[in-house]
């Protein structure tokens, strides 16, 4: 029940009728601070046709990785096969920790292709996935003196059909051992590299090979994967690249992504 007003005394929404107001007034609202015009987007760099710029990274990281070479440690073609079919999902200087103890063991493809499991999984377990390595070891080095008398193939075609011999680890036996230049080896800091230089679009190794094939001349593609790796170890490494002093930045598509 509401109360009565006092005698004489109006209420607050009758004295505001009675001077033609309507109460209270509400407060002025401020006025918001005028926005900021957007600021127009950078726009982006343009670089040379990929073939042109491809003549300029070779020249750069020639000049950059002049003793570039292979990690492997080897003296001869059936030494280099072992140490590539080890190296799947390992590093290297994993590798050339225990290739030394394995070949004095195990000399040549006649010694390997005759030993036991055990012993050859024993000399290599550190390597990891050692089961399946010691299967691709012994088919291989069984393959090498049935079919081709102890001597390891210098083709594309005879290697790829030994037991572990992909495309891959044929081409770093042709390249190194050989000194063929059948085709550019692909591994993760090649895959990286490219990638990342926009020589490729590509993440399955044999589609980038053949996307790096015409770029470069024959007579590189082995160099070209030493010098993709070893740029890939020392300055393109995989979490945070040292684009800062990177001879390539200025030809790099992604070099804006890290700056």
């Amino acid at each position: 029940m509401r109360k009565k007003a006092a005698p004489g005394k109006a209420t607050r929404r009758q004295a505001g009728r009675a001077t033609g107001g309507s109460g209270p007034k509400p407060r002025a609202r401020s006025a918001a601070p005028p926005s900021k015009p957007k600021s127009a987007p950078k726009p982006k760099q343009k670089f040379p046709p990929i073939p042109e710029r491809a003549r300029e990274i070779l020249a750069r990281l020639e000049r950059e990785y002049p003793d570039a070479h292979c990690a492997l440690d080897f003296r001869n073609p059936y030494q280099l096969l072992v140490a590539t079919i080890l190296s799947a999902q390992c590093t290297d200087v994993r590798v050339n920790l225990v290739t030394p103890a394995f070949f004095a063991r195990f000399p040549t493809a006649e010694d390997l292709a005759t030993a036991d499991p055990a012993e050859v999984e024993n000399l290599i377990r550190s390597t990891g996935f050692f089961r399946n390595k010691t299967r691709s070891l012994l088919g291989m080095a069984r393959g090498v003196v049935e079919t081709y008398k102890g001597k390891i193939p210098q083709d594309m075609t005879s290697l790829r059909v030994l037991p572990g011999v992909g495309r891959k680890t044929a081409n770093v036996v042709l390249g190194n051992a050989f000194g063929i230049n059948e085709g550019v080896v692909v591994d993760t800091h090649v895959t990286r590299v490219a990638g990342r230089l926009g020589l490729t679009k590509h993440v399955d190794a044999e589609k980038i090979e053949q996307d790096l094939i015409p770029l470069f001349p024959q007579a590189k593609w082995t160099m070209v994967s030493h010098y993709l790796i070893s740029h890939g170890r020392q300055v393109c490494i995989a979490r945070r690249p040292r684009c800062e002093v990177c001879v390539l930045a200025d030809l790099c598509p992604s070099a804006r992504l890290f700056l």
